[in-house]
């Protein structure tokens, strides 16, 4: 048994590497989502410098994650890493959507499918809540077009029937993202027929002053 001590040493080395790389990526993986909810929070304020500020960071953070997890495929798939990309995938996409810009490119960002689709149907979400804000705000030029974005991508996430272990769970997600448009598309009709009936009103009464 005169080679296990060689072993042990070649052991060691190699669970210290993949270790050690496991505690940086779950590190920036943390990293990376904090830098993801505060551009979406950015956005909602309208600070657009800000957002792609943020943005920039969070895209360096995922190329960091992938460069350092490639010689370990095991860590790279674990999970927490999809979790992280489907959040920058979620900002990407409201950032885009809300500015009335295409959509990003899956593979110049880095990530893979599954977390690309489950931040694209999360970012119907943050669609749902910027449209609430521009009707209490009696801002109402955008959303119908917003509200088309919801749907056109509902429309397609709904023909995506691949296993949940490809999909990473896309279609609950899918399913929440109907729930989501039905709720705004709701609140959108009631909102647009009081604008109507606030207008009919107002004519009215400047036809009754006039006689």
């Amino acid at each position: 048994m005169s080679d296990l001590p060689q072993i042990e040493g070649w052991l060691r080395a190699e669970l210290d590497k993949k270790n050690a790389a496991r505690e940086r990526a779950l590190a920036a993986s943390r990293e990376l989502i904090r830098l993801c909810a505060n551009a979406i929070r950015a956005v909602h304020r309208s600070d657009t410098a800000q957002a792609d500020d943020l943005l920039e960071q969070a895209r360096a953070r995922n190329a960091e994650i992938v460069t350092l997890l490639s010689p370990h495929p095991d860590l790279y798939y674990a999970g927490y890493v999809q979790d992280a990309q489907k959040e920058l995938a979620e900002a990407e996409c409201t950032r885009r959507l809300v500015s009335g810009e295409p959509l990003p490119d899956p593979p110049s960002l880095g990530i893979a499918a599954a977390p690309f689709a489950n931040g694209l149907a999360e970012a119907v979400g943050e669609l749902r809540r910027f449209i609430l804000d521009q009707l209490r705000q009696n801002e109402l030029s955008r959303v119908e077009s917003l509200l088309e974005s919801m749907d056109e991508i509902y429309s397609l996430l709904v023909t995506i029937d691949y296993p949940d272990a490809l999909t990473g769970g896309l279609r609950r997600t899918t399913d929440t993202t109907r729930s989501i448009l039905e709720r705004t598309r709701g609140d959108l009709t009631v909102a647009l027929r009081q604008q109507k009936l606030e207008q009919s009103l107002l004519n009215l009464e400047l036809r009754l002053r006039r006689d």
